[in-house]
């Protein structure tokens, strides 16, 4: 596998982060444009310490950015952090698509030679 400019550590927190469903919906809200603290807790079941808990992760990798404005904070979306996770997906999208190419040549070929002169 080639070494793309691609921080593993980076792209492991950023899998960590989405891997919860809480923070997906963040991600999800942010996408619509920015909100405050205040509006994205509002979905949520939870104490606002464990809101203000999960915006941590997504900012520490670097998916939202939050901004504080006298007493309101406002979370945005930085969707130029997905680059990272998009290219690892998309190498190993067309690793197996290459890799079921081979694997359909190679199931023509053997019908063809089941199917040819007898």
């Amino acid at each position: 596998m080639t070494n793309q400019q691609t921080n593993p550590t980076a792209l492991d927190r950023m899998f960590h982060a989405l891997a919860d469903p809480s923070r997906r919906a963040v991600v999800e809200r942010l996408a619509q444009g920015p909100a405050t603290v205040g509006e994205l807790a509002k979905p949520l079941d939870m104490a606002m310490p464990t809101v203000l808990q999960h915006l941590r992760v997504l900012e520490s990798c670097g998916l939202i950015h939050t901004a504080k404005a006298g007493r309101v904070r406002t979370c945005r979306l930085e969707p130029q952090a997905l680059a990272s996770a998009q290219g690892w997906i998309d190498r190993l999208r067309a690793e197996w698509e290459a890799r079921l190419d081979r694997l359909d040549a190679y199931l023509q070929t053997l019908q063809e030679s089941d199917h040819g002169p007898q």
